[in-house]
Order: C-alpha cells, then sequence, then structure tokens
C-alpha cells in the first residue's frame, strides 16, 4: 500500500494530556501571574475568574460550588470519596482502568464494609438498572481507557437518598452532564481543554456540601483533603483560595481554553465538534475490513478517547503475543513517521488504540490520520506474514 501523502497538520492525539486548542502558543500565557502569591488579590482574581468562567461554559448550577484542587482529576475524586464516603453503603461502578482505582481506593484503603460492586469488561457497561441510588454511587461518566460512556442519568433518582460522586474528567467540556443527577463532579483540565496538568476541579451540590458539614468520617484526612472546619463547609477554597500553592502558569492556560472554548460558542459548540470528530472515525471503520470499536454499541461509544480493536479474521488467528504486538508496531511507526503520537491502548486495556476526538482535535486531522492507519496497519500485517 502507498504511503499516503497528506499529513495529519497537527499529530498530537494523546488522550491526556491531550492537544492544546487550535491555534495555541506560548503567548497566550503572557498574561501570566507569575512570580507573585496565588493568594494577592490579583492571584485570587484570576483563580475566582477561572472559576466563573468554568461555571458559564458548563452550564454548573448557581448553589454548587466550584473549587480547583491538587493531583489532577485523581486528587479530587480521592478527596471526594476521603470525605464523603461512609456516611451509607456504596454501590461502586467500574467498566474500565480509572473506576476499577477508585474500587480499590473505596475497599482496600478505606476498607469500607458496605460496598457493592458492579463490574463490566471493557468495551460494555455493568447493568446501571441495579444500581441502588438511595446508597452512595461512585463512576466514572466516561471510561478513558475503554472508550465507554454511560448514554444518560435516567438511571438515577431525582429524589434519591445517597450521593452521586462522578469522575468526569474525559466528559466534562465534550458531553452534556445533568447537573441534577450529579452531587460531585471531578475533572482535570489537561483532557478536553487540553490545559497544562496538574490540578483538578471538584464541583460540589448542595446535596454533597451538607454531607461534608454533618458527617466525620472515622479516619484521619490529610490536610490537603480537609474542606471543613467546625462543622462547616471552607468555602474559601471554592472563592479562588486553593489548598495548596497552584501554578498561575497553568491557571492562566486553563483560562486560555475556557476564553477559546466560548469563542467557539460554548458547551453546545464543544460537544458538537467532538461529535463530529467521533463520525469522522465512525465513518471511516464503517468502510474498514480490519478495524472496529471496542465500545461496539454506539449509544455507549465515547465521543471523546475512541478505542479501537482489529477485528481482521488474519488478526484473530494470531497467538496472544502476536495480537499484542501488532497495534504496538502500528502506533511504533506512525509515531516515527509523526503522523499520530501516543495512540497505543491504554497498558490495562485489549490490544489496540485509542485516539483522541475532543473538541481540541481537527476533523480534517482525523481524517489524514485514517489514510495512515490503513497504511500502517497493511504495512505491519505484511511484515508478519
Amino acid at each position: 500500500m502507498t504511503k499516503p501523502a497528506l499529513q495529519p497538520r497537527r499529530p498530537e492525539f494523546s488522550s491526556g494530556p491531550c492537544a492544546k486548542r487550535p491555534g495555541w502558543a506560548v503567548d497566550a500565557l503572557k498574561n501570566a501571574l507569575v512570580g507573585r502569591s496565588h493568594r494577592s488579590k490579583p492571584g485570587k482574581a484570576k483563580l475566582q475568574y477561572a472559576i466563573n468562567k468554568t461555571r458559564e461554559i458548563l452550564n454548573v448550577p448557581a448553589d454548587y460550588r466550584i473549587g480547583i484542587v491538587a493531583a489532577s482529576d485523581t486528587g479530587a475524586v480521592e478527596m471526594a470519596l476521603w470525605s464523603l464516603l461512609g456516611a451509607r453503603g456504596v454501590d461502586m461502578l467500574s467498566w474500565e482502568s480509572f473506576g476499577a482505582g477508585w474500587v480499590t481506593d473505596v475497599v482496600k484503603q478505606l476498607k469500607l464494609k458496605d460496598v457493592r460492586t458492579f463490574d463490566a469488561p471493557y468495551g460494555a457497561l455493568p447493568d446501571l438498572s441495579q444500581v441502588d441510588t438511595d446508597r452512595d454511587v461512585v463512576f466514572t461518566w466516561n471510561g478513558t481507557t475503554s472508550g465507554v460512556k454511560v448514554p444518560n442519568a435516567d438511571w438515577i433518582k431525582d429524589d434519591r437518598a445517597g450521593l452521586t460522586i462522578c469522575d468526569a474528567t474525559s466528559a466534562a467540556f465534550a458531553m452534556d452532564l445533568p447537573w441534577q443527577k450529579l452531587d460531585v463532579v471531578t475533572y482535570s483540565w489537561q483532557k478536553v481543554l487540553g490545559g497544562e496538568a496538574a490540578h483538578g476541579v471538584l464541583i460540589l451540590s448542595p446535596r454533597a456540601v451538607e454531607r461534608l458539614e454533618s458527617y466525620t468520617p472515622q479516619w484521619p484526612l490529610p490536610k490537603i483533603f480537609r474542606m471543613t472546619k467546625g462543622g462547616k463547609l471552607i468555602e474559601g477554597i471554592f472563592q479562588g483560595e486553593t489548598i495548596n500553592t497552584p501554578s498561575m502558569l497553568c491557571v492562566e492556560d486553563y483560562i486560555d481554553a475556557l476564553e477559546w472554548a466560548d469563542g467557539l460558542g460554548g458547551l453546545s459548540a464543544l460537544v458538537a465538534k467532538s461529535e463530529g470528530n467521533l463520525k469522522v472515525l465512525e465513518d471511516w471503520a464503517a468502510t474498514s475490513d480490519w478495524v472496529g470499536f471496542l465500545a461496539e454499541d454506539k449509544a455507549i461509544r465515547s465521543n471523546t478517547s475512541v478505542c479501537l480493536k482489529v477485528v481482521d479474521p488474519w488478526f484473530q488467528g494470531l497467538d496472544a503475543e502476536a495480537q499484542a504486538a501488532v497495534p504496538k508496531k502500528l502506533a511504533a511507526m506512525l509515531d516515527a513517521e509523526g503522523v499520530a503520537y501516543d495512540i497505543g491502548a491504554y497498558r490495562d486495556a485489549p490490544a489496540g488504540l485509542r485516539i483522541w476526538a475532543g473538541a481540541t482535535v481537527e476533523a480534517e486531522d482525523l481524517e489524514a490520520l485514517t489514510a495512515w492507519l490503513d497504511w500502517a496497519y497493511a504495512t505491519v500485517k505484511a511484515d508478519f506474514a
């Protein structure tokens, strides 16, 4: 097969940190408040602006708190788990590596006794109808490493007694989140907005705040997890007074991405662009004789972290070692060509490819990539033969 002539203009298809917004340059950080305290009046104003812009673009209700926290999405999720769980039984949902990690936190680290786990293999969802939202529930909205998302939140009751804790790191800014169904939402801006890493965002409903102010966990909380003092929420955390020192360069980069998103048309435009990117890959896969989606059910297929598998009968006849090697060779070949970086499947996922399709990626780059994927697969297959 002839090597394609047209290359993607931007080969960054990593699922985190993700591609920067189109047109990004270091000059976007020229107004960063470097060399100043984040607790200075201008520092707090920058952080508060980022929070306000987040609320505006994500349509977060006015009575929900938004805080910038340490350690990316992981830090935000674990703040919630350590601070909120233990007041009632909890249902844990897992269908990929990060959801499985939250199960480990709750079962092996917090050692909660009343835990029910609902899991499913990569590419599928557990039976959501079996989840009891009168218990606390922990789940990922979009499985970054499996390419599987929940299709909706109809399975969550409006009058639930428990809290819903949602890891939305590869969903926020690319999928509609029904806030009335969610009590805790976490994400990192290094995903859909392509921001610089290390910071997380924690969003709390009034019900989550009530839990924080009325319940004290049995275990000690590190300072970085503490959101209350004297039984009351530390409101400053949600007004730009971060618990730890943030990078004002990263905050400036987040502000730049938020303003780009606003200029694009806000959340609806971001969602539409990401769904359009998925369609490029779906249209290509529909004509392919070698590739398919790990999430075969279109209703649960991610429009950000698109996970692909090889369906060629030749590939299915290979032993496990060879099956693992083929996608790795393909990804390495495209990396060497400068066509696509970091598109191998996550280390715990089935052998395959993972291509980011969030709104910072351009459809024409994905279209160019598909021809290179066909070329690389044909080349690798010929080499094996």
